[in-house]
């Protein structure tokens, strides 16, 4: 074991499996005298795990399906501390020699985690964006209380965070969410009963996970990225703007007060912001791909159709309708989506279930973490009985 020596960050990566986690892990193999993986965990690929284990050696690991506790431990031996089950990972958030807590973990699943590494008053660096919107309000008042940090890693809430560089909320006129439209943007509305998964998972740009994936062709991941932005840089929803960028360079932008604007641009690629998330406040030297402005012939900017895409509005009328809203679209966005990359509904009924569901919903308007806990399990019930 490494000793956590001058400027060797401890890392804990919750979500060490899915496409987020493995970008991590190929940003840290690059730093292998900046960061020390400390602890990894998975939900339910035991295999993979077990190879993250071997080269990367952590002090503990844990993985979110019980059965599985065996496979692994036999696998680990004595060397690395197993634990299995959701409270495993809400133990390895709030593991004591970790500098920072990296949650990459899908879906509602990353909320309690998250909610563990809050009060235990750690650095946390943020991918899973459906926390926040289902429990933004209680989130920012628990990192408070507890002085700990949050440093987004969505590329557009880092790009964001990279352009108020220290400014307060006081300083923002607008902020502007880019996205580059998905897989559909230029797809006919007609076509979208019969589409594939092979189809709405083919992003233009992205290499993302197939969530994530299928939220961008709905654009529900702009909304959800809307609620997010509102609780992080603690925004009214008036002052946020969406904004189809199909280049993908430019990833947010901040219009200050002033009027003038500040922008963050890099190439589509998850390193940059997982990179400044874990060397923050710190700017590191990266050997990853570099703009280059002389094969770009253009930048292009539209308003995103909320006809074609009704999600967005969807998401802006959960956001204005608070409570315990955001978190019952949000779960029953995850569970909808899920259930067509099953092929058991078509990619127009993801959206369809989702208000359906948000409108049979009633609002607590001041909720607990378990009113929302409780919220999000009846929407995932209310999508399966609604198919």
């Amino acid at each position: 074991m490494l000793d956590n020596v001058d400027n060797m960050k401890n890392i804990v990566l919750l979500g060490s499996t899915g496409s987020v986690g493995k970008n991590v892990l190929d940003v840290i193999r690059n730093y292998p005298d900046k960061f020390r993986i400390s602890a990894l965990s998975a939900g339910e690929d035991a295999v993979s795990l077990t190879a993250q284990i071997a080269e990367f050696s952590p002090d503990s690991a844990g993985i979110g399906n019980k059965e599985l506790y065996g496979e692994l431990k036999k696998f680990a031996g004595n060397n690395v501390e197993i634990s299995a089950g959701p409270e495993a990972l809400e133990c390895l958030a709030s593991k004591n020699n970790a500098d920072i807590i990296f949650i990459a973990i899908s879906g509602t699943k990353a909320l309690k985690p998250l909610m563990a590494a809050i009060s235990s008053g750690k650095t946390i660096a943020l991918a899973s964006k459906e926390p926040i919107v289902s429990a933004g309000q209680i989130i920012k008042e628990l990192e408070k209380e507890h002085n700990a940090q949050i440093i987004p890693v969505d590329s557009e809430h880092s790009a964001i965070m990279q352009c108020l560089c220290g400014r307060t909320n006081s300083d923002i006129d607008r902020l502007y969410i880019t996205g580059s439209g998905g897989s559909l943007c230029d797809r006919n509305a007609n076509d979208f009963d019969n589409l594939s998964v092979e189809e709405v998972l083919d992003h233009p740009k992205w290499k993302m996970g197939r969530k994530i994936t299928v939220d961008s062709a709905t654009l529900m991941n702009k909304g959800l990225e809307v609620i997010e932005a509102r609780w992080l840089f603690n925004i009214s929803p008036e002052k946020i703007k969406v904004i189809i960028h199909p280049e993908a360079i430019i990833h947010s932008m901040v219009e200050f007060m002033d009027g003038t604007i500040s922008a963050s641009l890099f190439c589509p690629d998850m390193r940059f912001p997982i990179l400044r998330a874990l060397s923050f406040p710190e700017i590191m030297d990266s050997n990853l791909p570099r703009i280059d402005f002389d094969a770009i012939s253009s930048f292009s900017f539209t308003r995103p159709d909320e006809v074609k895409f009704p999600a967005l509005r969807i998401a802006f009328e959960a956001l204005k309708e608070g409570g315990t809203v955001p978190a019952v679209m949000n779960s029953a966005n995850e569970k909808a989506v899920n259930l067509f990359l099953d092929k058991k509904i078509k990619f127009m009924n993801i959206i369809k279930i989702v208000e359906s569901v948000v409108g049979k919903h009633k609002k607590v308007n001041s909720p607990s973490l378990e009113n929302i806990l409780d919220s999000e399990k009846w929407a995932a019930e209310e999508v399966l009985r609604s198919c």
